[in-house]
């Protein structure tokens, strides 16, 4: 009976939607927050990149959720800010599209500046 429990948490568990977000100092970063808001509580990052935009139907963001709107594709500008966190501490890689972040990424450890 134990077994069979923990079998089916471990299962519950493995279905859970994954949530995707940074803190930072006591602040948390997380998907559909804007650049200005993440500016705000990460301060200014590493390295930016411009990415190729790309064509998307257009998107409002409400409680941290995509609600897509209309049938035709709008060009969404795409940008990357990388943030290192020191040596002892994984990179994050932020990922914009619009100006809103929809992706938090995990890279290898950091370096000295």
């Amino acid at each position: 009976m134990n077994r069979a429990i923990l079998v089916l948490g471990a299962c519950l568990f493995a279905a859970a939607p994954s949530f995707a977000a940074l803190r930072c100092g006591t602040r948390l970063v997380s998907e559909g927050d804007t650049r200005s808001e993440v500016a705000v509580k990460c301060g200014e990052p590493t390295e930016i990149v411009t990415e190729k935009s790309v064509f998307r139907r257009p998107v409002i963001w409400t409680n941290g959720r995509p609600y897509f709107i209309g049938e035709d594709s709008v060009e969404v500008q795409v940008e990357a800010w990388i943030y290192n966190l020191g040596p002892n501490k994984l990179m994050r890689r932020l990922r914009f599209e619009g100006g809103v972040l929809t992706d938090i990424e995990t890279l290898g450890y950091g370096y000295n500046k």
